[in-house]
């Protein structure tokens, strides 16, 4: 097979590029696929292939930009010339960008494919029906919210149009066979990027470090992490080092150093920056504790993954995606009360002051990343691509159809006579 996957890549800032590494990273392993076309936003610095191409040929290819009104055509034009046969999205409905017409004309690639009969899948990480787009940075306007939810609804069908859309939640699967009376949803979860040998769960010397990892400034607000930690240090005489991983949002450039210029006078606060692939192992294996200060949701966590995948315990706060999540994959942690300070400080400091309360909770999240490789899947999307091909070949369409038998739900492949 030969595969193409439309993806956001390392050194790429745009969202979702750790999740397009390691697609590429897992699919590279599978004996099927024998050329793997990447086909990704153009940046300055060479991409990330640090990885032995292990019998499959990789080929990177340029041909996009975040925001770009071209990229809709040089990603279709790209298509075209290296003639796949098969293509994955790896999408969110901001994925070429935060401005409307290049983000709305990216996501009529997968209608795009469909049209010249390549089987398509698109990994929609998000859907609008659950994002609270106040507090996820897109607008307070109440009249432009009606307006994106009309816009997202046209945006959705473009992209069922794909012959499989894969979410990463069951709720998303009800709401959208609810909602477009689709029947080719398929629930893969989301996986975790690496499963490395169990760690020790021993801190390094030094102070204990509590850790926010990702893009900030939208619904995901640092200042709330940083009050919190003030409230356990005047408590108690624990040693906290606060760690900012990652960079600004998209949507919100410059709020880091408006935070940096904030707190100035709280010690023990260190910045990273963007944190490369091969620094992430060191970032989550030094920390005490994974902090999600979230305000909402939009999607399944990768943070949560890979907090996981490192043996760490972590706080979230117990609401949307995240709290869903956590039910249905066996990740568990310390729940505090979204944007309340003193909530979160409370669960910070159960997790810091008792050892054994804090390891418990990263060998569980451990137990709960290996449960769910990325290698396993993968092989769902080989599996699902195999059919699509078969249906194709043989003139039908390939649907998914869902019985409830007793409490499970069944998914059984079948192909329909058109």
């Amino acid at each position: 097979m030969k595969l193409a996957i439309v993806t956001a890549y390392p050194p790429s800032k745009v969202t979702l590029t750790e999740y397009g590494y390691y697609l590429v990273k897992h699919f590279r392993l599978h004996k099927e696929i024998t050329e793997l076309y990447i086909l990704s936003d153009y940046t300055n610095k060479p991409k990330d292939l640090d990885f032995e191409e292990n019998g499959c040929r990789i080929i990177v290819k340029e041909c996009w930009s975040f925001n770009s009104y071209t990229s809709f055509f040089k990603v279709a034009k790209t298509i075209s010339s290296i003639k796949p046969d098969a293509v994955l999205f790896n999408l969110q409905f901001l994925k070429f960008g935060d401005k409307k017409i290049p983000a709305a004309l990216g996501l009529i690639l997968p209608a795009y494919c469909r049209f010249r009969r390549i089987p398509t899948i698109s990994l929609l990480h998000n859907i609008l029906e659950q994002v609270d787009l106040e507090n996820a940075g897109f607008t307070k306007n109440k009249l432009l919210q009606t307006a994106y939810n009309f816009i997202g609804t046209s945006l959705t069908r473009f992209v069922l149009s794909s012959d499989v859309l894969a979410v990463t939640i069951s709720k998303y699967v009800d709401i959208l066979e609810e909602k477009y009376n689709a029947r080719n949803i398929a629930l893969i979860p989301h996986g975790s990027f690496e499963t490395p040998p169990e760690p020790t769960y021993e801190l390094p010397e030094g102070p204990k470090q509590v850790m926010a990892f990702g893009k900030f400034g939208t619904y995901k607000k640092v200042e709330i992490l940083i009050e919190a930690v003030e409230i356990i240090r005047n408590r108690t005489q624990e040693n906290i080092e606060i760690v900012i991983a990652g960079t600004d949002s998209p949507n919100t450039p410059g709020y880091l150093e408006a935070v940096k210029e904030k707190y100035k006078h709280v010690p023990q606060i260190r910045f990273t920056g963007y944190v490369a692939e091969e620094d992430v192992p060191q970032i989550f294996s030094e920390s005490a504790v994974s902090v999600f200060p979230y305000t909402s949701t939009t999607g399944s966590s990768g943070v949560l993954h890979q907090a996981g995948s490192y043996g760490n315990a972590v706080a979230l706060p117990d609401l949307g995606d995240l709290s869903i999540l956590v039910k249905e994959e066996g990740y568990i942690g310390e729940f505090f009360e979204a944007s309340n300070v003193e909530s979160l400080a409370n669960a910070i400091q159960k997790i810091l002051t008792d050892d054994q309360y804090r390891i418990s909770l990263g060998k569980a999240n451990y137990k709960a990343a290996c449960s769910l490789p990325m290698s396993e899947i993968t092989k769902k999307y080989i599996d699902y691509f195999s059919a699509i091909q078969i249906s194709k070949s043989n003139g039908f369409r390939f649907e998914i159809e869902k019985k409830k038998m007793e409490d499970e739900v069944i998914i059984e492949e079948v192909l329909n006579n058109e």
